[in-house]
């Protein structure tokens, strides 16, 4: 169970789309219309703060249908809200299609998954353990 405050009327609570969807979406909570221009960002608010488990982060993604139909996704790509973080939810919505998009009160605009979150030690080595890959960096391993 996840803590959640609404921090204004209307804003809704995450929902599954689906009984194994891995994202919860999440809805525009806006007093009006908000339209995005291409090429532009918008900081759309939920209206809701949350209190992620120590431990856990919560990523924002994209809307796969919102993202290939319409070219609106978050700007930073996927949105990291630590576990510490108690303020409100906001999705930095960036239009990256051709024609002005508009977001209206109750739209889902993101998805909001809650993984866990390691912490490793970081230690400096002179070496690294050896692997078929190795160095080989962007499309070393095929474009397909």
């Amino acid at each position: 169970m996840i803590p959640v405050k609404r921090l204004r009327e209307g804003a809704k609570l995450p929902t599954f789309g689906s009984q194994q969807a891995a994202g919860a979406d999440l809805y525009a909570c806006l007093e009006e219309t908000v339209t995005i221009q291409p090429g532009q960002t918008a900081f759309i608010p939920t209206g809701l703060a949350m209190a992620l488990p120590e431990g856990y982060v919560g990523l924002i993604c994209a809307r796969s249908g919102m993202a290939c139909k319409m070219g609106l996704a978050p700007a930073n790509k996927v949105g990291v809200i630590d576990s510490d973080y108690r303020g409100e939810f906001i999705v930095a919505l960036h239009n990256h299609g051709g024609e002005p998009r508009t977001v209206t009160h109750g739209d889902r605009i993101a998805q909001l998954m809650v993984v866990p979150v390691l912490h490793p030690v970081y230690e400096e080595t002179e070496e690294l353990s050896e692997t078929i890959r190795g160095a080989g960096g962007f499309g070393s391993t095929g474009t397909r």
